[in-house]
């Protein structure tokens, strides 16, 4: 549907329901929309328009009223056609660049990701959400540390402060050299790459450089590859999400806290998230998803609007954003989520 398909007073109708679903959640009568727009019309007339919409899918009418809802069409429709996003305020700018880069002291992207959760949740009245790719994250420094015979930690330290820990099997007979052997040839190689680059550069150079290690220092360093390697299968990425609890205010019916309930299933259920936020990653800007748009959120019909965040490199690393109901304040979250994108974006070079 394109927006010559509605004349201008249908445009005029259709968004004082919209606008006013969003500002209120409760059906919007024919009376309603005549004193909002102060149209000559008659409420008869404005109610074979709402029928009219209807009928073309952009309106429903609740059981329980005799007045009209957006569809989630009709959302989509509103959001790509109607909808007029302005630009945050400087009083608003300065507030998300103070309470972001307050982080920054912690010397942690996770915190600076965290807090930007925390503050996209107290501003849009959301939850809001971080997915960020620790396999995407540049290396400094690795080092293995044996804690049982067969077993050691491998510390993983990041450019940007991040430190990951992880168990590795060692085979039998290690002898203490082989851990340092190994742990000197990753860090002659992995300087400012990310592991999934570590691997390529080691399979190119394979033949010719691993025949300076032994063969047990060889195992060590595959074991130590295939540790973290083996995230970008099992655990794509890490989720953050801060205030759910919002989700829970102005709940006015059973349905609302059903709805809810299954949000919440939805956001335990990891994987389905970060498949979800990883089609943020696919193009620039803000991207927005309603409802049954997406079948994680097809149950609790809820809304996500998400951007892309970037590294140093100009390479997209995560996505951030909000979820809430499908009356979201689309005009304020939009650019909020987006700024707040752009200022990570600065940050993390």
């Amino acid at each position: 549907m394109s927006l010559s398909d509605l004349d201008k007073r249908s445009r005029e109708i259709f968004r004082s329901i919209v606008e006013s679903y969003l500002d209120t959640g409760e059906p919007v009568g024919s009376r309603n929309v005549s004193r909002a727009l102060g149209m000559s019309l008659s409420p008869a007339s404005i109610r074979n328009v709402m029928s009219d919409l209807e009928h073309m899918g952009l309106l429903h009418s609740p059981h329980t009223s005799a007045g009209r809802l957006p569809t989630e069409v009709g959302l989509r429709f509103f959001i790509d056609a109607l909808l007029e996003v302005g630009d945050l305020s400087k009083e608003e700018r300065q507030q998300i660049d103070v309470q972001v880069r307050a982080s920054q002291q912690a010397n942690s992207a996770e915190q600076v990701l965290t807090e930007a959760s925390q503050m996209l949740s107290g501003l849009s009245s959301g939850a809001g959400v971080v997915l960020t790719h620790k396999s995407d994250m540049r290396l400094k420094h690795i080092e293995f540390v044996r804690i049982e015979p067969l077993k050691a930690l491998a510390i993983l330290v990041g450019e940007d402060g991040q430190v990951e820990n992880r168990v590795v099997d060692l085979p039998a007979g290690l002898p203490p050299s082989a851990l340092v052997e190994a742990g000197n040839y990753l860090n002659a190689h992995l300087q400012g790459r990310t592991i999934n680059e570590v691997r390529k550069e080691l399979e190119r150079v394979r033949d010719v450089d691993l025949a300076e290690l032994d063969l047990l220092s060889q195992k060590v360093v595959d074991a130590g590859l295939a540790v973290w390697g083996g995230d970008a299968i099992q655990e794509p990425g890490t989720l953050i999400v801060r205030g759910r609890s919002n989700l829970l205010t102005d709940l006015e019916a059973s349905d609302d806290l059903e709805r809810i309930r299954l949000l919440f299933d939805d956001l335990e259920n990891k994987r389905d998230v970060i498949q979800l936020l990883g089609l943020a990653e696919k193009g620039d800007g803000v991207r927005i998803f309603i409802g049954s748009e997406n079948n994680l959120f097809s149950l609790s019909g809820s809304s996500l609007i998400v951007s892309p965040y970037r590294d140093s490199n100009q390479r997209i690393v995560g996505v951030l954003g909000i979820i809430g109901p499908t009356r979201l304040n689309y005009a304020r979250v939009i650019p909020m989520v987006d700024y707040t994108a752009k200022l990570i974006s600065r940050i993390l070079k």
